[in-house]
């Protein structure tokens, strides 16, 4: 439950989250121009006709930044998804079974997770390519540790509470106290992990864009828009305002989406 005093977080969080996925739908379904096509004569500067105005190739940056968004959203999404589901496998049989595959285990994860993931996502970047989906399998392996830990962590608790010795005692088999009763109480701390790692997956997704490792080229890009814009940004300087408000805008919404429920 959400307490009283984090309901403005709530709320605002909500409303900041709904505008992104109003605008994630926009960039899959609809876009009021081609976000690829060029036109040299068109005007660069905010009109009815172009909202957030043209970039330097005379491209809508309006319908780009739509498109960006749902790019982020897709890389965001599957990065939390791979962290998410391999880190539970990971945190719950660590945590519950203990013991030498706890102690071996966890080392390793302690490892990986000592390695910043953006420079872990780099390294496998570095070894095979950039590109939309090999940045999702590397953010993705970066993040299956932190998840490991979260979830480590409740296992611990869980499994020494007087119910799960009870149902212990009455012949109940590892697979059926896992999934019956250990991993159903999981899902608070993992839906606020979830939000914390979708932020995180927001951020380094535009800075791996930025630096031209993330979704190729011509395909719009939040963080890609920003890294074209620098080179305009006296000369144009809203096609980099508009993607920028735009992350902020996705960042503080999970943020405090996750915020809200961690106090709950």
């Amino acid at each position: 439950m959400v307490k009283a005093n984090d309901r403005t977080k709530l709320i605002l969080g909500c409303i900041l989250t709904g505008i992104v996925l109003i605008m994630c739908l926009c960039g899959i379904f609809f876009t009021p121009y081609d976000p690829m096509a060029m036109d040299a004569a068109a005007d660069k500067s905010v009109s009815l006709k172009h909202i957030m105005g043209c970039d330097q190739f005379g491209r809508d940056v309006f319908s780009r930044v739509l498109v960006g968004v749902k790019e982020t959203m897709i890389v965001a999404g599957s990065v939390v998804l791979i962290g998410a589901f391999f880190g539970t496998i990971l945190g719950t049989v660590t945590g519950y079974f203990g013991g030498w595959l706890d102690e071996i285990l966890m080392r390793l994860n302690d490892a990986v997770l000592a390695f910043p993931s953006v420079l872990l996502a780099l390294l496998i970047i570095g070894l095979y390519g950039g590109g939309r989906n090999t940045l999702i399998l590397a953010l993705g392996i970066a993040f299956i540790p932190s998840f490991a830990r979260i979830v480590r962590s409740e296992v611990l608790r869980i499994r020494n509470l007087d119910y799960i010795k009870s149902v212990r005692l009455f012949g109940a088999g590892h697979l059926r106290i896992i999934v019956v009763h250990i991993l159903p109480n999981l899902k608070t701390v993992l839906f606020s992990g979830i939000l914390i790692g979708f932020n995180n997956a927001v951020l380094a997704e535009a800075g791996m864009s930025y630096l031209g490792m993330g979704v190729a080229p011509p395909n719009p890009s939040l963080g890609r828009m920003l890294s074209e814009a620098q080179a305009y940004i006296f000369t144009n300087p809203l096609t980099a305002v508009f993607p920028g408000i735009t992350i902020v805008i996705m960042i503080l919404g999970f943020s405090l989406l996750s915020e809200a429920f961690k106090k709950g």
